[in-house]
């Protein structure tokens, strides 16, 4: 999904004190600067409430673009131009997709997906997700590998930052089967009034009348 967005820039202060925040005994894999990376991730995706952008998805041969709408916590929707008519929409409690082109609907927990980890109420690196490495580059860009502490299995994200501003640049998502989805943002800008619509997906596939 993806960019324009000096508005969320960070200030050192509110990285340091997102530094103490973060428990000394579940970073201990973790250098100095991997803490200090993460506290910023931390702060920046908190701050991150409300977006609009668009976004190229690349999965396996596959290659994919649109538009998205985000509004922690819980909520997303992918609007896919290329193939037109496929949707993504998490509600807040449920990740739904729609397929016109095969008919096809699906839906699975929110909490059973990794896109969890950024879409919570309160984003914490520290509660309930394990960080499994943080890798920096010297021109400030960072990302971050994390998968749900309590069901490892289920797969993880990598989400990477870039450094100046600090911006969500692109995230990939590893499934539990092994399937790789990388989600590159070519725009991404703060957004209000987002529409509550937008965020509510009925099964299209569902006739009227039926059970």
């Amino acid at each position: 999904m993806t960019v324009s967005r000096r508005a969320f820039g960070l200030g050192s202060a509110a990285v340091l004190a997102a530094v103490s925040a973060l428990p000394a005994q579940a970073q201990d894999n973790l250098s100095v600067e991997d803490r200090a990376a993460l506290a910023r991730a931390q702060a920046y995706l908190q701050s991150l409430t409300a977006a609009q952008g668009t976004f190229v998805e690349t999965s396996g041969q596959v290659r994919r673009e649109g538009r998205f709408y985000i509004q922690r916590p819980g909520k997303l929707r992918f609007e896919y131009t290329n193939p037109a008519g496929l949707l993504v929409v998490s509600d807040g409690s449920n990740v739904k997709r729609y397929d016109p082109r095969l008919n096809t609907f699906r839906q699975v927990p929110l909490g059973q997906t990794p896109l969890s980890t950024f879409l919570s109420r309160n984003v914490r690196f520290d509660q309930g997700v394990r960080i499994d490495e943080v890798t920096r580059m010297d021109s400030g860009a960072f990302a971050i590998v994390a998968r749900d502490r309590r069901r490892p299995g289920d797969g993880r994200v990598t989400l990477a930052f870039a450094g100046n501003p600090i911006r969500l640049h692109e995230w990939t998502i590893v499934d539990a089967n092994g399937g790789v989805t990388r989600t590159q943002l070519t725009s991404l800008a703060p957004a209000s009034n987002l529409s509550a619509s937008l965020f509510q997906l009925r099964d299209p596939t569902r006739r009227p009348g039926r059970d």
